[in-house]
């Protein structure tokens, strides 16, 4: 044995237990984090934010000056071919203390963009989360600003919508928060917001729109402006009277909103009445047809999202335009000789009334290249050419035509429906077909024709018979088809309804010639356009909308359209157009009551339309025309056709004629004749009050007759507007020898043993076998 000392073997503490080994995550266990990982990534996170954050205020610089809105530029408009059209955008402000602004406009404005400024901070991290996630999910682009933000935008920045902007916007903001009161960036935002009509700042619209100091704004006008500033121009009730319920809307929110933060009192809020916004005062700069230009044009950029409205309105664009000198102002010298110096406007009282507009659109481009829109910008606002608020009467009929060769119609006995279609003209005849009540138009002056063509029921613009062809061809397809030759979707009054065919559609001249631009290019539609080029800086071209073109309606239905239309210029109710010297095609047009007269008519090369229309000065009211220039009516045939002629005429001056290349609809010219007992059966009503039919009689394959012209005793010439004998039926009051034809779905004509006509050329005394009574009367219209 030894005496060294042995190793001890180690025993384990039987006091402490064995560590126990963690078991390995396994299966789906180890896809989800653990407290450490999820810990450790926030740790992280809100490290980065934070060093973010600190890294961002210490770079983000206060701008020591403003942006380039203190040098704002003018945008210059150009003719097509270059020169300058017209200069506008300058800087239409005038800086205020906010001692200076009511305090209704201050709360007005809070209410309307931020209510909670005084007690937020500079910035609204929720508020722009929200607006983001809201313009991601495609709930509409919407501002997260505070007004802190938004000053800082106006004065320091550009507008462009980038992350680095925000950034800069953000950090800025609260920077500027912790070196100025609310106070001075509440006055600095007044001062710089852009409220519409060139006005930026608060004192400026105040004068713009009321002609008031913004220390004078009551709580009514000071909700308007402050509506203002959501959509400067579009909520502008004077130049768009189309969007006042959306203005109004705006104006009643931001008055509850007044009402909620104790700014207003209830009951005085409750008497406040929408204000009354005066016109719209311009520079001389903008006398002429120079304004109404612009401001269309302007329009048509922000509308088609060319250029944004405030973009815009800081200036800088230069602006070539589709319009071309030389036409514009054959244009306006049409207008002022066969029109505008013909009026009496001391001595005539409606004279003062007259109004005018017109557009003209090459066919093959869509290019519109001259408009009238009124006498001056600066003495009349509202441009005449886009107005959509006059009826377009029987100018809107060859929209039938075309609806009924495009889908093949028939009548309600089943004929093809062309040109040579017979139809019973006779006036307050009820239309068959139609679910919707009772409906019996009247023709002008209550006057019936009897059995006529299509054709020539066009160029005496028959009712009677379009608000038959539009039941027939469906007056849901007829109003289809306006829009698809260029009518927009939206022109007031433009029902599916027989009542269609007569015009009550409110359309604007430009509306009407882009769609008789679609007809004249044998059916293919290219969209109008207004502009040719948009740069800025003189190097940066914006980009514009592709062109578009389409097959509107079949070559056959426009081209055969287009020859029914040739008639009316040339022996219809538009014989003044002639005067142009040029082949051409057309219709006339009358509103209810003379309110408008219209005449749209086109050559292959040229589309134009023009309208004159009666407005009271003071008022604005639509009035008739009745013993304007001196004349009984005023007609499409008249003013508007000259006026047509002379700037047609004189816009193509030197261009080779050209006459239409027409494939035409098959069977056009080949009479068919009516079944029996059809609902399209001509009856036998005469003219009224012994008015002479100035056309010549149309034999009536029954073997009855149209009214002749001199009474005459011929089986296919019965009597005239004298009473004459007729072997098939009466004149006004006339005898007749032999019975009658069977009544018709009106009773037109004679009884059915032959008995006298109506006094007034309508419905006989009582239907024959199978007839009806007539039913409603709709207020009659003429060429």
């Amino acid at each position: 044995m030894t005496d060294e000392p042995q190793p001890q073997s180690q025993q384990p503490d039987q006091s402490t237990p064995p560590k126990a080994e963690r078991p390995k995550r396994t299966g789906w266990r180890r896809l989800i984090p653990t407290w450490r990982m999820v810990l450790g990534t926030v740790v992280v996170v809100v490290l980065l934010v934070v060093g973010g954050f600190f890294l961002g205020y210490s770079l983000v610089q206060i701008p020591t000056s403003a942006n380039a809105l203190a040098t704002k530029q003018s945008n210059v408009y150009l003719w097509a071919d270059g020169t300058v059209l017209a200069r506008d955008g300058e800087v239409n402000r005038e800086n205020v203390d906010l001692s200076r602004i009511s305090k209704d406009g201050q709360h007005a404005v809070l209410a309307a963009e931020d209510r909670d400024f005084y007690t937020e901070s500079a910035v609204d991290p929720m508020a722009m989360i929200r607006a983001g996630w809201n313009t991601a999910t495609g709930k509409g682009k919407q501002s997260g600003s505070t007004i802190t933000q938004q000053y800082v935008k106006n004065y320091y920045l550009a507008q462009e919508q980038t992350v680095t902007r925000k950034v800069k916007e953000f950090f800025i903001s609260i920077k500027l928060d912790r070196e100025k009161s609310k106070s001075e960036i509440l006055e600095g935002y007044l001062n710089t917001s852009f409220f519409g009509r060139g006005a930026y700042g608060i004192q400026a619209a105040s004068q713009a729109y009321f002609g008031v100091d913004a220390a004078g704004l009551d709580p009514a006008r000071a909700a308007y402006l402050a509506s203002l500033l959501n959509a400067p121009s579009q909520y502008d009730v004077v130049a768009h009277p189309e969007n006042r319920p959306a203005a109004e809307a705006r104006w009643n929110y931001t008055l509850d909103g007044m009402v909620k933060k104790g700014w207003l009192d209830a009951g005085e809020r409750a008497g406040l009445k929408f204000p009354k916004v005066k016109a719209s005062t311009v520079s001389t700069g903008m006398s002429g047809q120079r304004g109404y230009v612009v401001n269309i044009v302007r329009d048509y950029l922000v509308k088609n999202k060319i250029v944004d409205e405030e973009e815009l309105g800081r200036g800088g664009y230069r602006i070539t335009t589709t319009l071309q000198k030389g036409k514009q102002d054959a244009f306006v010298k049409a207008v002022d000789d066969q029109l505008m110096s013909k009026l009496d406007k001391e001595n005539n009282p409606v004279d003062r009334s007259v109004r005018a507009g017109g557009a003209a659109v090459d066919p093959k481009t869509g290019k519109v290249l001259a408009m009238y829109n009124g006498i001056d910008y600066v003495k009349q606002y509202t441009p005449n050419a886009t107005r959509r608020d006059f009826q377009v009467g029987s100018s809107f009929k060859p929209f039938v035509l075309a609806a009924a060769v495009q889908h093949h119609s028939e009548t309600q006995d089943g004929r093809t429906i062309r040109p040579s279609t017979i139809y019973d003209g006779t006036s307050e005849r009820p239309v068959r077909g139609w679910s919707g009540g009772d409906y019996a138009p009247e023709n002008e002056d209550h006057r019936s024709y009897g059995p006529i063509t299509v054709r020539e029921a066009t160029d005496k613009s028959v009712n009677a018979v379009y608000a038959q062809m539009a039941v027939d061809v469906g007056s849901d397809k007829v109003k289809d088809t306006a829009v698809d030759l260029g009518l927009s979707s939206a022109t007031p009054e433009l029902i599916a309804s027989p009542s269609i065919a007569l015009g009550v559609a409110q359309a604007s001249p430009l509306d009407m010639a882009e769609a008789y631009a679609t007809l004249a290019n044998h059916g293919r539609r290219a969209t109008y356009t207004l502009v040719d080029r948009v740069t800025k800086g003189g190097k940066d071209t914006v980009e514009l909308p592709e062109r578009r073109e389409s097959q509107a309606v079949s070559r056959e239905a426009a081209d055969t359209t287009t020859s029914v239309l040739r008639g009316v210029v040339e022996n219809g109710t538009a014989t003044a157009a002639q005067a142009a010297g040029r082949p051409a095609a057309g219709k006339t047009g009358t509103a209810e009551e003379d309110r408008a007269a219209w005449f749209a008519g086109y050559t292959p090369d040229l589309a134009t339309v023009v309208a004159v229309m009666g407005q009271d000065p003071k008022t604005a009211k639509h009035v008739p025309l009745y013993n304007a220039m001196g004349l009984d009516r005023i007609n499409g045939g008249g003013a508007p056709a000259e006026i047509w002629a002379q700037f047609t005429r004189d816009a193509l001056k030197g261009r080779p004629v050209r006459d239409f290349d027409l494939q035409l609809q098959p069977g056009a010219d080949v009479s068919e004749a009516p079944t029996d007992q059809s609902s399209d059966e001509p009856g036998t009503g005469e003219p009224s009050d012994g008015a002479t039919d100035d056309s010549s009689a149309t034999p009536d394959p029954s073997g009855s007759g149209t009214p002749g012209q001199d009474g005459g005793t011929s089986p296919t010439e019965p009597g005239g507007d004298d009473g004459g004998t007729a072997p098939t039926g009466p004149a006004t009051g006339g005898a007749t020898t032999e019975p009658g034809p069977t009544g018709g779905d009106d009773g037109g004509g004679g009884s059915d043993d032959g008995g006298t006509g109506d006094d007034d050329g309508g419905a006989g005394g009582g239907p024959g076998p199978g007839g009806a009574l007539g039913g409603l009367t709709a207020t009659p219209r003429r060429p």
